[in-house]
């Protein structure tokens, strides 16, 4: 192995988490976990999002997503409704007040993205040149 490419992905992977860390602490801010805001985002980008789906995206276990699914429910920021044309099939939605924090989250994830893109771009450019 490469010394100064392992040193270029541990400075990347360093740069990746320090924009994690920022994710993880204004999510703590709106009173929600990273990974409910992650949930979040997976619903609200989807056009009629299931239990399946939000495991897909996130790489959850089925029953993780639903244990997830149903705490977001208990807080207030989802939804469950069932398919008016199959009655097995759930569909999960936003909340306005989960709206509300999404949109609030993804205004400060951008702000930051504007700030910290660059040295996340430049650490992923040096990890990627052999």
């Amino acid at each position: 192995m490469n010394a100064n490419r392992f040193e270029r992905l541990v400075e990347f992977r360093h740069t990746l988490r320090g924009f994690l860390f920022f994710s993880e602490e204004a999510a703590a801010e709106e009173g929600i976990h990273a990974q409910q805001y992650q949930l979040m985002q997976v619903v609200f980008a989807a056009t009629e999002p299931t239990i399946a789906y939000v495991a897909e995206r996130m790489y959850l276990k089925h029953n993780s997503a639903v244990e997830l699914v149903g705490r977001a429910v208990e807080e207030g920021l989802l939804l469950r409704k069932r398919d008016l044309i199959d009655a097995r099939r759930v569909v999960l939605k936003l909340t306005p007040r989960g709206e509300r924090i999404l949109m609030r989250l993804v205004d400060r994830h951008l702000l930051e993205l504007d700030r910290v893109g660059p040295q996340i771009k430049q650490a992923l450019e040096k990890v990627m040149s052999k």
